[in-house]
């Protein structure tokens, strides 16, 4: 319940009939005052009597020839005519109450009307002030209340510094931890305190102790605050030390009340939390939310990327300026690593829509994050310092690295999302996907993907575009899996299949050698169990050894056989590829191959099976390639055909 303060002791003599108020104290009027539409029918001393500019005002209308009432205007009263109602009753001695809503334009008109202690003791300037600093200024709402009624009359009210007073009140209160004192500060949704912090209920304590408050108890008060208040607020809060985490979800709050558009992904339950407040026009919107970004700290993760993404897309929307477009951009980029693929994907907005979504300002984030990273933005293709031959299994587990290896996945989702857009241009995809560097790519899945989207969405590409988009990714850091579906991708270039079909059967042979040196070493261990090394009671582990090493076993069996069947067909193919030499020398052609895929056969690899294999490894090659050449030419033959058709 809003505290209040009683003045005068007679019954209201007050009527109103229309746009006029009259005064039944049995005397005739002799003045009467206008104040905007509105006209009180008033008598001359009481107002005289208590108003320096009523005396004037009066003396200079009254006539003493003149037997009617006099006229008086009073255009600029602060508060109008409902203000003046409440003065002229205070002047008649009429029972008024003084509270946060109305004391700060009583204040103001009494100052205006010049009503001090000169013109009768405790006049209205006097007990306004008593009131706001003894009760107003003591009480986080009533001092919220007065502060959102300083709106109508700002200019005033600065004059006597009370929207000052009241931001210094609430800057103050929010500054310190309400659980230490008995503040009321949930009044609109709480059981209301004692000052021992209990729980009132008719005015009595029931012994209850309230549940403690959170840092943001306040967040949705000061909601209610215009922005350039709410500005004010906050820079008082912040020259008083509060942490920049509060005074981030603040904004937070208050931008999600005014800006729609930031709880576009957002659940109904979330947003009704917020009161229902009257929509602001495009234009207040666009200030509103550029005035925010002034407002925003700039240390990351202080504002949830999820709130940051949303401000870019309202800003957007909304045409903001560009400094306010850019620095949304670099607060994202700064904790890019935070965001989702469902942040990423905003619609274009621009006129040109070159794209369905914004591909050039995921670019403009990436490279942001990555100047802040160290990582040499736009490099693509950049090694890091600490990168090796084999260097992605290290980068794995690399704390400094995992951020950039978070966002090289988003990017490539983010390719493989908007790579079925058939308006967006080759050079944009090829930007984007070569901004990300090298190293921070452990495995190349996500990129092959995306390019194999990209290629089945746009089978108009030549075949030159089509090598330089494959270009992208490195078919060493491919998965067995994503070589396995390269290797009959029929929209992969030629080239691209016999490399993957190459690095798919090294990886096959290094996979062979590693099982051979696992069995050596659980042979070595059966040696020791059988020699009596370990005693009666390990028989479960000599079991569970024996059934490990039958299983790797029959691993590597599988795998030898699997790579003998692939060079049984590379060897076919390399006939093949003898034919199509004409003439030349089988080993020249397998050579120039060889040299065009960039081949480099490594002598280490599988030197465990180097009888049972090293016999075939000169056909080198690969399982498919022949099948591929022949679909191929058949292919064309067809056309061909259809074409002579």
């Amino acid at each position: 319940m809003a505290a209040c303060m009683k003045l005068g002791s007679k019954s209201d003599a007050f009527q109103r009939q229309g746009q006029a108020w009259f005064c039944t104290t049995g005397l005739p009027s002799d003045v009467i005052v206008e104040v905007g539409e509105m006209s009180f029918h008033l008598h001359k001393f009481p107002l005289l009597s208590r108003s320096g500019v009523m005396e004037r005002l009066i003396a200079d209308a009254s006539e003493p020839e003149q037997e009617e009432g006099c006229l008086i205007q009073l255009p600029q009263i602060p508060g109008g005519s409902k203000t003046f109602e409440l003065v002229a009753k205070f002047c008649y001695g009429v029972k008024l109450e003084l509270t946060s809503a109305n004391v700060v334009h009583l204040r103001c008109a009494a100052e205006h009307l010049e009503m001090t202690e000169d013109y009768g003791e405790a006049n209205l300037i006097s007990q306004t002030e008593i009131f706001l600093n003894q009760v107003v200024l003591r009480n986080w709402k009533d001092s919220l209340k007065a502060l959102q009624t300083c709106d109508d009359v700002i200019s005033q009210a600065e004059e006597l510094q009370i929207p000052k007073r009241c931001i210094d009140s609430l800057a103050a209160k929010a500054c310190t931890d309400p659980n230490l004192f008995g503040w009321p500060v949930m009044e609109h949704g709480g059981p209301m305190q004692s000052p021992g912090g209990s729980v009132l209920w008719n005015g009595i304590s029931t012994g209850a102790r309230p549940k403690h408050s959170s840092s943001d108890w306040w967040y949705e008060d000061a909601s209610s605050l215009s922005l350039p208040l709410y500005k004010r607020l906050i820079s008082a809060m912040e020259s008083r030390g509060v942490k920049r985490e509060i005074v981030a979800g603040s904004l937070n709050c208050y931008a999600k009340k005014y800006l729609p558009g930031i709880n576009r992904r957002q659940g109904a339950s979330k947003a009704s939390n917020n009161r229902v407040v009257a929509p602001l026009s495009e234009e207040d919107q666009k200030i509103l939310l550029e005035e925010i970004d002034q407002l925003l700290p700039l240390q990351k993760g202080l504002c949830g990327t999820k709130f940051l993404f949303g401000l870019l897309r309202t800003a957007k929307i909304l045409k903001a300026n560009p400094t306010c477009v850019s620095n949304l951009e670099k607060r994202i980029g700064v904790q890019l690593d935070q965001a989702t693929l469902e942040d990423l994907l905003m619609t274009n907005s621009s006129d040109s829509m070159e794209t369905l979504y914004d591909v050039d300002c995921v670019q403009r984030i990436l490279e942001h994050f990555l100047t802040m990273d160290g990582g040499g933005g736009g490099g693509g293709g950049g090694e890091s310092p600490e990168s090796v031959e084999d260097g992605g299994s290290q980068l794995m587990g690399s704390p400094s690295l995992t951020p950039i290896t978070m966002v090289a996945k988003l990017i490539d989702g983010f390719l493989a999302e908007v790579a079925s857009d058939v308006i967006l241009k080759l050079p944009k995809f090829q930007s984007l996907a070569a901004a990300v560097p090298e190293y921070a790519r452990p495995l190349d899945d996500g990129l092959y993907r995306a390019i194999d989207i990209y290629l089945k969405s746009h089978p108009w590409l030549a075949e030159s575009d089509r090598e330089q988009l494959c270009r992208l990714m490195d078919c060493q850091k491919l998965s067995l899996e994503a070589c396995t579906h390269a290797a009959q991708n029929e929209r992969l270039p030629l080239r691209v299949i016999v490399q993957v079909l190459f690095f798919e059967q090294l990886q096959l042979r290094t996979s062979i050698a590693g099982c051979f040196l696992v069995s050596d070493n659980l042979d070595g261990g059966s040696r020791q169990l059988r020699s009596g090394l370990v005693g009666p009671t390990n028989e479960g582990g000599w079991a569970t050894a024996v059934r490990e090493n039958q299983v790797l076993k029959v691993g590597m069996d599988s795998m030898r056989i699997r790579v003998s069947e692939l060079e049984k067909e590379c060897s076919n193919m390399r006939n093949e590829i003898e034919k199509l030499g004409k003439g030349k020398g089988s080993s020249t052609t397998w050579g120039n191959v060889s040299k065009k895929l960039g081949f480099r056969l490594k002598s280490q690899m599988c030197s465990a099976q180097e009888g049972s294999v090293s016999k075939q490894n000169n056909n080198g090659g690969n399982v498919k390639i022949e099948k591929v050449v022949r679909e191929r030419h058949r292919g064309k033959e067809k056309r061909n055909l259809t074409s002579d058709e």
